[in-house]
This record gives structure tokens, sequence and C-alpha cells, in this order.
């Protein structure tokens, strides 16, 4: 999985005509990965939504303010190592437009989960 973290909303700076060049460049690399095979899902998210944070079944809500962050979308990628999803993550046409920050995290194997 990776995941694209940015501080707040990074189209938002962006004018109607880069915000419309951003999401053609982020199509295409999305149908590149498609067509490779690498791809099994991406979204962007919703900058609102909550944090929940549990200890021994007592609950906060969040959101808290330990981070400035934000993470604004994923994707499901297959790779053959962690070196070629870093790979594949830094080729996200993203970076060219905004500062962020990627998340790459293998998915762990548990028998009965996945």
């Amino acid at each position: 999985m990776i995941f694209i973290k940015t501080k707040g909303d990074h189209l938002a700076e962006l004018s109607p005509e880069e915000q419309q060049a951003h999401v053609q460049k982020i199509g295409k690399y999305i149908g590149g990965l498609m067509e490779s095979g690498k791809l099994k899902g991406a979204q962007p998210l919703e900058m609102d939504g909550a944090i929940i944070h549990g200890n021994k079944g007592v609950f906060k809500d969040g959101p808290f303010n330990e981070s400035k962050e934000v993470i604004v979308g994923y994707f499901h990628i297959v790779a053959e190592n962690l070196e070629e999803a870093i790979e594949i993550a830094k080729a996200n046409p993203m970076f060219d437009d905004a500062e962020a920050t990627i998340e790459v995290r293998p998915i762990k194997q548990m028998d009965g989960i996945n």
C-alpha cells in the first residue's frame, strides 16, 4: 500500500487549469499502472474524516494535533518487493505539483485474514 500524505489540501493552491493538468497526469500514471498489472486500486480521500483513538474499550475522537499531515489518497499496488514499490511511489506525478510524503507499507500476510 502506498499512502500519500500532504499538509492540507494540496490541490487548493493550484489554479483550475493546474488542477486539471494534475488530474490528467495522475490519470496517465494510474493508466500505466493498470496496463502493467501493478494496480489493484487507488482513490483520493476527502479532507474531513475522523481519527479514533482507543485503549482497552475507551475511545477518544480526533482530530488530534500531533501531525499536520493528512492522508489524501492511497494506491494498492502489486510489487515484487519494497524497492519496486518505492520506485512506483516515486514515479507518482503528484510530487511534481505539490509537497507530499509517501508511506509505502507491505500488506502483512496473516492466516484467516487475507
